[in-house]
């Protein structure tokens, strides 16, 4: 629902329809004191295909309003004239600079960028780092927990006193500015970045401390030191000096502009090694200040694999390093690729941030299980009692007006759109044909009335203020007017309608006719185009963070807020349904990006299923709204734990399956209702049902028929769609989400062992749709089907790659290439072979070998694998000599400043400073006692798999592209603790540190962090891990990082067994394909109460003789 300040609680809560009535009063008043302050411009209709929108505001209508509640006659007042010009960016985590909603003297509010927040005064830039949760209300009732903005220090210059403006911004960093008659401060600050840059002009910087800072070096131009045990380290130019003055710290910065500082990965416990490590760690990319952030994304239909780039524009402020330093939130850390994780992290309200050094982009990877617009009908029997009863509860809503008794603003018309929808498809699915018609009929008249501005129209139209950038729906509601709320909460409903429209009548949706519009609606909301400047890109999208914002203006203290995920969510599967029946495909694939995005982030921070953002004391599974600081188990309009959990749950579509995606948690969060509630629900039964059929749905469907006749239906649902959800997925079972199909409108559904495949076709012809384990399904024309056809047995083979070259070959790598392999189901991959030995796979036909040696011959192979775990026979070997280092002989300088710490009895932390070079280092070797143990092209690396109460020695060399190599570094010596304890059973297990093992290998993991994996598992397989200390306090859970390809039909299950091979299991669970032999995820799983030290053995039992998991590492709490 919408973004209103923080709510108060009460024992009392208002009824849900008394606080809708008081709203709708209020906004009313609101549209009264603007018409009579505003001058109403006259109204000019845009034409837009056969549809069009006014320009200006309506008779009555409201605009946005700054914090004298009045009118904003110049959004770009606190902007500079650098600021880009277009659209008004709104609805982010910054947006309070320049939107002043509710103190006229603030130059923002506080903003929560994570690791850090700010606060901008007119000295300067307050800088934060909250550790520490404030957690009020209780545990089974309204509760909040907040890390609130506690200031370290304030950035500044000397002499500074000036109203900040925002000078600049892209898509997750944004630039203030300051400045005082010759005296001038830019700073560039945003997510994950640890660093704020600024560039100065006049005074010295300073950095002025809520209390004396406690200095622990002071060298080289950096300064580090600790505020509120909180490590920081500033970096001035070359030859600059920092000094001490009682709270103060400055510089003039040897006659320079610019200086950096960054709150540094350390905690109070940490020694002054580690804080002289991560200083070093930072110092090569103070100077490489970040100038620019921008996403991009990309689906692979065939796979379906959503692709996100993020990349880091950065500017050398000396010298001419490259990329940078920056932390990755969990939604983030799950799908990564392409970048190296470093042994570093940050606290934050998400949870914890693992840190990236020396990187300019990385990539996140989502598997996109499919959206609908409705299940199939495996429920209904023609002539059967439930299809008379459906049929009834059809006709109720088919035989009235279906917008009659919603407000006629733009939310709950949308709620009605949503509603009609659900139930046009459904008479469809179920032969009720002018039930169906009815139905879209008055949906076309209602889509074509709002998208079409007529003369002297005042509602039901779409008004795009030029001076914000933004399209308004009138009648407004919710501050979508005055705040700039909600927009992709109210306009999702309408583009679901749309596609609903569409999918019966393909005219009306043509770009000629009212397609366009939509377009234009759906681009208010989230504008794809860079290049159109009439909105803002992605506006209610917070592209780092993962998910949307419903403040327009973010001027809350706990800075920016979400509570309904799921109507957002509606939004995304809308674009989908929208861009499929269009043929669309850029709109179809934001919508993707959106909703893959999204459903992790919802997952990890609205759920917290793997227990991580959430406090301890927090004592709530989910929350009701997500803050910019924390989140809250409480909504705007009641404190029922019905709505407060119920809110991120509706509308329950097949456009929301990702709420299934997880049936344990759906155990738990319903639990958690019911004791927070007293027993079952009793207000949002429906919501509550649907939500639980996804887990759990014959116990929902006998609820929903004990109580179908008296029940109160929720707003935007019906007793059709209710039982018709409930009903169908009874038979059906959960999601699953191993099976993918090669399009978007598809879902896979397992019940007992047996999968249901559905998909739908919105299109006039008929289709075929095949699903990633080789099933096929036809599908009519504007129809869903379903299959419970068996996967077809697979055993052969791809066939094997030929033609393979070799080009840019270089002194230290070479591009290979060969001619894509066929197969009778789909080929999954390649495996590339160096001399014999798997070193890497690929998805397509290229792959890069590097860190080869100049003048050395290499003999390379490839070979395909299928979804099967089949394997071709190895090309013909290609061979390969590299080339003398010859262009290049330098060799790059020798690192220095090898430390190491966080050592344990089996592993260490090594970090170094950065060497340089006359190209470039393209790396570093780790050597212990004299053999290379690994490479990285960070300054820190992870040594594993040590002895307990072993003396080790360490140095580091660095190279170049050339394959140049430095000299060793001096060695750092390293004992690693007594062993004696045992392997802390709650650590995170390695695999591949097995004390022993049958039938299983080692391979290189793509996983988080690296290293390796155990691969080529299957039934009798085992592992065996010596010594390991579950401590005193029992241990219940077992969690394991899992990964599987294996073909359809082949599962296994994993076992965990104490002191003997053959002995009982304490725990269990279920494996099958997660969507690739390198597609992780964490499998939880109850074990018997355990302490002590014990000898673990991991069983693996499968009823098929075939492969069937990988497992990188495992733990127990």
């Amino acid at each position: 629902m919408s973004a209103h300040p923080r709510p108060i609680t009460s024992s009392r809560p208002l009824d849900h329809r008394r606080l809708v009535a008081m709203i709708a009063v209020a906004a009313l008043l609101a549209y009264l004191v603007q018409a009579i302050a505003l001058p109403v411009p006259r109204a000019e209709a845009v034409t837009v295909g056969a549809g069009s929108y006014a320009e200006g505001t309506p008779t009555g209508g409201a605009v946005p309003t700054e914090c004298n509640n009045t009118p904003i006659t110049n959004p770009r007042a606190h902007v500079t004239s650098n600021f880009p010009a277009g659209a008004i960016p709104t609805n982010d985590w910054w947006t309070s600079l320049l939107w002043r909603k509710f103190n006229c003297a603030s130059v923002s509010e506080n903003l929560m960028a994570h690791p850090l927040a700010f606060h901008a005064y007119t000295n300067g830039l307050g800088v934060s780092y909250p550790t520490t949760a404030s957690i009020s209300g209780t545990a089974t009732g309204v509760g909040e927990y907040h890390y609130n903005y506690a200031e370290d220090f304030r950035l500044g210059i000397a002499g500074l006193d000036a109203d900040g403006k925002v000078d600049g911004y892209s898509d997750w960093t944004v630039s203030e500015l300051w400045t005082n008659g010759s005296s001038s401060l830019r700073t560039t600050f945003g997510h994950g970045l640890p660093f704020v840059y600024a560039t100065k002009t006049g005074g010295n910087a300073t950095l002025t401390g809520a209390a004396t800072p406690t200095v622990w070096s002071n060298s080289n131009a950096a300064i580090g030191y600790t505020i509120n045990g909180h490590d920081y380290a500033a970096f001035a130019p070359s030859g600059s000096t920092w000094s001490v003055s009682g709270s103060t710290i400055s510089s003039s910065l040897n006659g320079g502009s610019f200086f950096s500082v960054a709150v540094l990965p350390t905690t109070p416990s940490s020694s002054a090694a580690d804080r002289a490590a991560a200083l070093s760690a930072y110092a090569p990319y103070a100077h490489n200040h970040v100038t620019g952030t921008k996403v991009s994304w990309s689906y692979n239909e065939s796979t379906a694999k959503m692709t996100a780039t993020y990349a880091f524009t950065t500017t050398a402020r000396q010298g001419s390093g490259t990329g940078t330093v920056y932390a990755l939130y969990p939604h983030q850390r799950d799908n990564l690729t392409g970048a190296t994780l470093s042994g570093y992290s940050y606290t934050s309200p998400r949870g914890p941030m693992r840190v990236v050094v020396g990187s300019s982009q990385f990539q996140t990877v989502s598997t996109f299980n499919g959206v609908l617009p409705q299940l199939a009908n495996t429920g209904f029997a023609a002539g059967s009692a439930d299809a008379t009863q459906l049929n009834g509860y059809i006709s109720q809503v088919a035989s009235t007006d279906p917008f009659a008794g919603f407000g006629e603003d733009t939310y709950w018309t949308g709620k009605a759109f949503g509603r009609a929808s659900q139930v046009a498809h459904m008479a469809n699915l179920t032969g009720n044909t002018s039930a169906r018609d009815s139905l879209v009929g008055a949906m076309k008249t209602r889509l074509t009335d709002w998208m079409t501005a007529s003369p002297g129209e005042t509602t039901r139209s779409f008004w795009y203020n030029p001076s914000w950038g933004t399209l308004i729906g009138y009648p407004a509601s919710y501050g979508s007017d005055t705040d700039l709320n909600d927009h992709h909460f109210h306009y999702g409903y309408y583009v679901v309608g749309a596609a609903t429209v569409a999918q019966f009548d393909p005219s009306w949706a043509a770009d000629s006719a009212y397609g366009s519009m939509v377009n234009t609606v759906i681009k208010d909301a989230a504008n794809w185009d860079r290049s159109d400047t009439r909105f803002p890109f992605l506006r209610d999208f917070d592209i780092y963070a993962g998910h949307d914002w419903a403040a327009g203006h973010g001027a809350f203290a706990a800075g920016n807020n979400q509570e309904s995920s799921s109507e957002g969510m509606n939004f995304a599967s809308g674009l989908i349904q929208w861009g499929q029946v269009t043929g669309n495909k850029t709109v179809r694939d934001l919508g993707i990006y959106l909703y893959t995005t999204q459903a992790s982030a919802i997952e990890n921070y609205w759920f917290d299923t793997d227990d991580e953002a959430f406090p301890a004391a927090f004592g709530h599974s989910t929350v009701g709204m997500v803050w910019g600081d924390g989140g809250s188990y409480s909504t705007w309009f009641s404190a029922e734990p019905e709505m407060i959990q119920g809110i991120n749950l509706l509308p329950s579509t097949a456009g929301h399956l990702y709420l299934g995606y997880n049936p344990s948690y759906i155990s738990r969060n319903i639990t958690e209702l019911e004791r927070n509630n007293g027993g079952p629900a009793t207000v949002w039964q429906d919501i509550i049902w649907e939500f639980q059929a996804l887990a759990d749905a014959p116990t929902a469907l006998s609820q929903f028929r004990a109580q179908a006749g008296s029940y109160a239906v929720e707003e935007g649902e019906s007793r059709a769609h209710t039982f018709y959800w409930l009903k169908n997925l009874s038979g059906l079972g959960t999601v699953d989400r191993s099976v993918t199909a090669n399009t978007p409108l598809h879902a896979v559904f397992v019940k007992n062992g047996v999968r249901t495949y559905q998909a739908a076709n919105m299109s006039g012809s008929a289709i075929t749709v095949t699903f990633s384990n080789g099933v096929t399904l036809a599908v009519p024309a504007r129809s869903v089907a379903s299959s419970n056809t068996t996967v077809p047995s697979d055993t052969t083979a791809p066939t094997t790659p030929a033609n393979l070259t070799a080009s840019g070959t270089t002194s230290s790598s070479t591009t290979l290439s060969w001619t894509a392999s066929t197969d009778n189901v789909g080929v999954t991959g390649y495996e590339v072979l160096r001399n014999g030995s798997v070193v890497g796979t690929a998805s397509g036909t290229t792959y890069t070998a590097s860190g080869l040696s100049a003048s050395t011959t290499y003999s390379f192979t490839v070979r395909a694998l299928d979804a099967a775990g089949n394997r071709s026979s190895s090309s013909t070997a290609r061979s390969v000599t590299t080339s003398a280092a010859s262009g290049d002989t330098t060799a790059p300088s020798t690192p220095s400043g090898l430390t190491a710490s966080g050592t344990t009895s089996s592993a260490t932390i090594l970090a170094w400073s950065a060497s340089t070079d006359n190209v470039g280092v393209t790396g570093y070797e780790v050597l212990r006692g004299g053999t290379v143990i690994g490479s990285t092209a960070n300054r820190t690396y992870t040594a594993t798999g040590l002895s307990a109460s072993t003396a080790y020695s360490f140095t580091v060399r660095a190279y170049d592209a050339a394959g140049n190599r430095s000299a060793a570094s001096s060695a750092v010596s390293v004992t690693t603790t007594s062993g004696s304890t045992g392997t802390d059973a709650t650590s995170r297990i390695q695999a591949e540190a097995y004390s022993g093992m049958a039938g299983v290998a080692k391979e290189t993991t793509s996983d988080t962090g690296g290293g390796q994996n155990v691969a080529w598992i299957a039934n009798g397989d085992h592992v065996r891990f010596d010594n390991v200390n579950f401590g005193s306090i029992p241990k219940g859970t077992f969690s394991a990082r899992v990964a599987s390809g294996a073909a359809g039909g082949i599962s296994g299950l994993v076992n965990v067994r104490l002191d003997s091979l053959t002995g009982p299991s304490i725990g269990s669970f279920a494996i099958s394909n997660t969507g690739g032999w390198q597609s992780w995820r964490t499998v939880p799983a109850n074990i018997q109460a355990t302490t002590g030290t014990h000898t673990v053995y991991l069983t693996f039992d499968s009823g098929q003789p075939a492969d069937f998991m990988n497992i990188n590492w495992f733990t127990f709490s």
